[in-house]
């Protein structure tokens, strides 16, 4: 017969027992657990997520630059709509595709979109997308663990916050007889003015409101991109959409506004680097 003690001390050996087979099975449980993607992140539009991967970190921004790779040796700097995504495998993928399997995964991806792929070396390409009136800039860098990352830029000219007042068109006039008015948008290739125009156009209104003796020319500016003839057609339907605007919505006479186009014949700056063309698409405001 087991006195009181040993029964205890069997009872005990056996709860420490079943402990340990518990912790055993669990442990697996634990490993295969799937992560999720990081608070905030999401996979951009334009992709899917490589099968058992999840977003690890990311970062997102209206205007950024980076510079990709555009092969020969040479490289360029992309400014717009700026997206950073890096994934992980999930622990229970076995086997981890290889960094080839990733970029030729993406490569395919944008090829049946209608992109191309502009660089190549080892662990990382450069695509380039132009779908839908945008232009995407995608570098997608792959490790051998399975681990990638995709940095995306939707190519545009930054949004000009800060405009400058009616006060500082009239110190230029004086100064030079004209002024570059950097805060009125079109769409690429098109002459309808968008929303974010109001302000700039507001403080035109107030110039001349100020001065009831002052007339102006308006004239729209491109950059060298495309052919000299739709340049000067797009320059001058620019500037027309502008002294329409003034017009109907601003309560200026038209008597005191004339229209003209100068294409690219007059840049400020070069046409060389993409900060060089968005200073060369502009407006300015001529003293009659």
């Amino acid at each position: 017969m087991y006195s009181r003690k040993h029964f205890f001390r069997e009872v005990m050996i056996m709860k420490r027992a079943i402990f340990i087979v518990l912790v055993i099975f669990c442990i697996p449980a634990i490993a295969v657990s799937q992560q999720k993607d990081a608070t905030g992140c999401k996979d951009h539009p334009l992709f899917t997520k490589m099968p058992g991967s999840w977003i690890h970190d990311c970062d997102q921004k209206d205007f950024n630059a980076h510079t990709f790779d555009v092969g020969s040796g040479k490289a360029l700097q992309v400014e717009g709509r700026y997206w950073f995504i890096r994934y992980y495998p999930q622990a229970d993928v076995k086997p981890t595709p290889s960094d080839l399997q990733i970029l030729r995964n993406f490569e395919n991806a944008i090829l049946k979109l209608g992109g191309k792929v502009l660089a190549k070396e080892k662990g990382k390409e450069t695509l380039n997308l132009v779908q839908d009136g945008k232009e995407l800039w995608v570098e997608v860098s792959a490790e051998f663990t399975g681990k990638y990352s995709l940095m995306i830029v939707e190519k545009k000219a930054m949004a000009q916050d800060i405009i400058a007042n009616a006060g500082a068109f009239s110190d230029d006039l004086k100064a030079t007889g004209h002024s570059a008015v950097y805060g009125i948008y079109f769409d690429t290739g098109k002459s309808d003015l968008k929303p974010e125009s109001n302000q700039a156009l507001g403080e035109i209104e107030k110039l001349l409101k100020n001065d009831a003796a002052l007339k102006l020319y308006i004239v729209g500016h491109t950059d060298n991109t495309g052919t000299l003839e739709a340049n000067m057609g797009l320059s001058q339907q620019r500037a027309d959409a502008v002294v329409q605007s003034l017009i109907r919505n601003h309560g200026i006479g038209g008597a005191r506004l004339k229209a003209f186009g100068s294409g690219p014949y007059s840049p400020v700056s070069t046409n060389d680097t993409e900060e060089g063309k968005a200073k060369n698409r502009r407006v300015e405001i001529v003293k009659q």
